[in-house]
């Protein structure tokens, strides 16, 4: 039962319950299915990571990227890597640089233990 309680005099109107709960679950799952669920996908390079496989994934991030993921680039020292932390922020720096064209630093690259990452999200025009 609906009641318009500013309307003069009062007003009620009897619905079927069963109709008027499948209705507000239609309506949910439509929302629902308009609705994009962001993922962030991981990239992990090493200090010396040569072109070709840095191109490789490249062209990996620029996908992601355009299905509308983010895209976390870690750069992972083991050892004595760590002494190339410049290399690392290097690495990731030419990666957002070549992938500003689809997409903004969310945050820049971070050094975090033996782990140095930078996440990337889609720019908002495409």
């Amino acid at each position: 039962m609906e009641v318009a309680p500013d309307a003069n005099p009062p007003v009620c109107k009897i619905i079927d319950f069963g109709k008027h709960t499948f209705e507000k679950k239609k309506r949910e799952k439509e929302a629902k299915k308009k609705q994009h669920n962001v993922s962030v996908k991981e990239l992990r390079f090493r200090p010396h990571t040569d072109d070709h496989d840095y191109e490789f994934k490249l062209r990996h991030a620029r996908k992601f990227l355009k299905d509308g993921d983010k895209v976390k680039a870690t750069v992972q020292f083991r050892g004595r890597d760590i002494i190339y932390s410049d290399r690392g922020e290097e690495l990731l720096n030419r990666l957002a640089e070549e992938l500003e064209d689809i997409s903004r630093v969310e945050t820049p690259a971070t050094l975090e233990g033996k782990r140095m990452s930078l996440i990337l999200s889609p720019s908002k025009s495409k």
